[in-house]
């Protein structure tokens, strides 16, 4: 329940960013007794929701967003919680307790949280001003891909990381002829390795993708609208439409707080400034295993906002989640439970040839992280599941013997219990 150490200023606690961080901290105020007032700023219309399915089921308008918003449209009037949609939060002053809007408008604060997730990185070669060039992040962007993505057109994906991924299976899964130009040797190389990656781009592949791995593009062609994309070796590649999904950087306002790769926090969600607290994907939080990192996924960004509201309420407990996500490319899936991003060995439990595989990352024998390919459940939903045994022995810091590892006839829980 609610309890702080100090009485409330009569100010509200702002929030400032309506995605998932920022919504679930809404969230989590009022589940925990705060009785003052929230106000949740935002410069996208709209409530509070979940982002996967606008690479996914919503761009394939399988799927609406009622099942993605963190509460219902109503909830927030409900429980006395001031969404605003609209405004742009210009500045963070610490010192005197107020955010400025672009209004000019100066609102105080007992306590701010900085929920403002990412912005696309965009490319910025000749050409790429040309309509018909899309990014994906807000439901309009999404809307603006779904008008183009008409059967028998084509289209030229620029980037190959989850977003990319996602984004090419989707369109090709509409109909849409797609090449995809990444300058990796494999698709989520970097993220999950070789095996998988090359697991990945060979999916992609026989679904009829044209890969283009290890190129850039590095001009758009077009007069009134797109036409081509020009690649570093001379290839040239005619499509209707293009989207870019070449990563996000943190949207940061300007606030005095220590900032490296997004705003540095401890263990609590607490930024370097009294009183100010960071979540999602803008936070580059101390974990109390994997150390210093900025997470991009969904889980975290649900997780954190709430565990930032806790934290100023006055709970003492370290957001110490175990990062997980997941991406569903055509009827395959991938799961990933932990954080590395170097590894000295890669342990495969199952079988390449098939694609349905276990993988273990270990750094000095000690398993880091693990992801799964068509295999294993949700380590959140499916408990006695392989990936969340994988997820137990994460939390572990387990360093069973690789060979034992790959067994498959050895049980995972079973590791877990010695």
């Amino acid at each position: 329940m609610y309890s702080v150490a100090e009485p409330s200023t009569g100010n509200p606690i702002v929030i400032i960013g309506s995605g998932l961080a920022g919504g679930n901290a809404a969230a989590t105020l009022r589940e925990e007794g705060f009785p003052g007032p929230v106000v949740l700023i935002s410069r996208e219309p709209g409530i509070p929701f979940g982002r996967p399915p606008l690479s996914k089921t919503y761009l394939r308008s399988e799927e609406d967003l009622d099942g993605w918003y963190v509460r219902p449209a109503g909830w927030y009037a409900d429980h006395d919680v001031e969404l605003r949609s609209g405004p742009t939060v210009l500045a963070v002053d610490p010192a005197a307790h107020a955010v400025t809007l672009d209004s000019g408008e100066e609102l105080g604060y007992q306590k701010v949280l900085i929920a403002t997730g990412g912005r696309n990185r965009r490319l910025g070669i000749p050409g790429a001003g040309l309509p018909g060039i899309h990014y994906l992040r807000t439901v309009a962007e999404c809307d603006a891909i779904k008008q183009e993505a008409v059967p028998g057109r084509r289209a030229v994906v620029v980037g190959m990381g989850f977003i990319g991924c996602e984004v090419a299976a989707s369109l090709t899964q509409l109909g849409v002829r797609v090449t995809a130009v990444f300058p990796g040797r494999a698709p989520l190389e970097r993220v999950l390795g070789g095996q998988v990656g090359s697991l990945t781009g060979a999916i992609h592949r026989a679904n009829g993708v044209d890969m283009r791995p290890g190129e850039q593009v590095i001009a758009f062609e077009g007069t009134e609208h797109l036409e081509a994309a020009v690649t570093a070796s001379g290839h040239r590649i005619a499509c209707d439409f293009a989207v870019a999904g070449i990563g996000i950087e943190p949207d940061i306002p300007g606030v005095a707080v220590a900032q490296e790769n997004g705003i540095l926090t401890d263990e609590l969600c607490r930024a370097s400034a009294p009183d100010v607290y960071a979540a999602g994907d803008v936070a580059n939080h101390l974990h109390p295993l994997f150390g210093r990192l900025r997470v991009e996924h969904y889980n975290n960004a649900e997780k954190q906002g709430a565990a930032a509201a806790r934290s100023m309420l006055g709970s003492t407990a370290p957001y110490d989640y175990l990062y997980t996500f997941w991406s569903d490319q055509y009827e395959h899936k991938i799961e990933y439970v932990g954080h590395v991003t170097k590894w000295d060995d890669f342990v495969v439990r199952g079988s390449v040839e098939e694609g349905k595989l276990i993988g273990f990352y270990l750094v000095d024998g000690v398993v880091r992280a693990a992801v799964g390919l068509d295999r294993g459940g949700d380590p959140e939903l499916d408990l006695d599941g392989e990936m969340a045994a994988c997820a137990r022995l994460v939390a572990a810091r387990a360093n069973p013997a690789p060979a034992v590892l790959a067994d498959d006839h050895t049980e995972l829980w079973s590791l877990v219990r010695r």
